[in-house]
């Protein structure tokens, strides 16, 4: 297996370096430096970090020219900012996955990231090993929200569910009663392995399921499917 190619977008050069060291911190787990991973090693890296980013601007540029498997990147940044980043990822359907590793976390920046196309949002005081977890989960096309973020955003969507039930609720029409049932798992934060032993079908089945509930509710990923779920009344806090 290659390794999973990394870009790192931040304004200050020490925290660009800190994140490098931090994936770098341990060869022994499979996280190296691009210029480690030559022939001769015993082993190939399972992270490499492909390059880094000091602007927006430059970000874009790198992701075009790069294609790195994940973005990891700030919402502050000059020239352009983290959501101007993930927009123009996503506007160019550029196969980047974007994670968002920032110092803000007000409910209403979390909800923006999420709407523009990031797959995963965490604050810079993550440790380490969930830091690295969330690159690989977001690589392998999963969602990664810091759980406390999580839990905040989630009240915030619960408080609009009586305003918006009665319209969003109608989008769900176009699912089968199938596809309704993996989109509830979905937004319980079940994994398609988890799913298809409750349903006792196939995981391919599942993800055809899961493909189907994006496509017909013109949905990015997973992420948006469990706002979606929670804006609709589809499943409640708590239940």
């Amino acid at each position: 297996m290659r390794p999973l190619r990394v870009l790192v977008a931040d304004a200050a050069p020490l925290q660009r370096a800190g994140l490098r060291a931090i994936l770098t911190a341990s060869p022994a787990d499979g996280v190296r430096t691009a210029p480690e991973w030559a022939a001769g090693d015993a082993a190939p890296a399972e992270i490499v970090v492909a390059g880094e980013a000091g602007d927006g601007v430059e970000a874009i540029e790198l992701a075009r020219r790069l294609l790195p498997d994940v973005l990891i990147t700030d919402l502050t940044l000059p020239r352009a900012d983290g959501l101007a980043v993930v927009r123009a990822i996503n506007q160019a359907n550029l196969p980047v996955r974007v994670l968002i590793l920032t110092t803000r976390d007000s409910d209403e920046e979390i909800l923006a990231a999420v709407t523009a196309g990031a797959t995963g949002y965490l604050c810079k005081d993550a440790p380490r090993d969930e830091l690295v977890a969330a690159v690989r989960a977001v690589a392998a096309g999963g969602a990664v929200i810091a759980p406390p973020l999580l839990a905040r955003i989630l009240g915030r969507v619960a408080e609009a569910i009586a305003g918006s039930t009665g319209n969003g609720a109608a989008r769900l029409n176009a699912l089968t009663g199938r596809e309704r049932e993996v989109l509830e798992h979905v937004a319980r934060g079940r994994t398609n392995a988890e799913i298809a032993e409750t349903l006792q079908v196939s995981e391919t089945t599942v993800k055809t399921h899961v493909g189907h509930v994006l496509t017909k509710l013109r949905l990015r990923d997973r992420t948006q499917a469990v706002v979606l779920a929670y804006e609709t009344g589809l499943v409640k806090p708590g239940t």
